[in-house]
C-alpha cells in the first residue's frame, strides 16, 4: 500500500487511476465511493470511466491514516484500492 505525507491544514486531490485494471477487461468505472478513517474529511470527489478522483482534508499530525476508493463498475465487478496518508506537520 502506497504512503502519502500529508499536513493536517492541507486539503490535497488524490487520484486512483484504474485504467490498468479496467482496460483490458473492457469495463469502466459506474460509481465510486471514498471510505476515510476518522479524522479525514471528503471535500469533493469526481470521477470518469477511468479515474476517481477525491479532495481530502483533515487529520492530526502524527496519524497514519487511511483512504480508500471503491468502485462499482458497469459489469458489476466492486474493487478496493488504498493508500496510507501519514499526517505530518509540513
Amino acid at each position: 500500500m502506497a504512503t502519502f505525507k500529508k499536513d493536517p491544514d492541507a486539503v490535497l486531490d488524490y487520484v486512483f487511476d484504474w485504467a490498468p485494471y479496467l482496460t483490458p477487461i473492457a469495463d469502466t468505472i459506474a460509481s465510486v465511493t471514498w471510505v476515510l478513517s476518522p479524522g479525514l474529511t471528503k471535500i469533493s470527489q469526481s470521477n470518469t470511466t477511468m479515474t476517481a478522483t477525491a479532495f481530502i482534508g483533515g487529520g492530526t499530525a502524527g496519524e497514519s491514516l487511511t483512504l480508500t476508493c471503491r468502485i462499482v463498475t458497469a459489469g458489476g465487478r466492486t474493487d478496493d484500492r488504498s493508500v496510507v496518508l501519514k499526517i505530518v506537520d509540513r
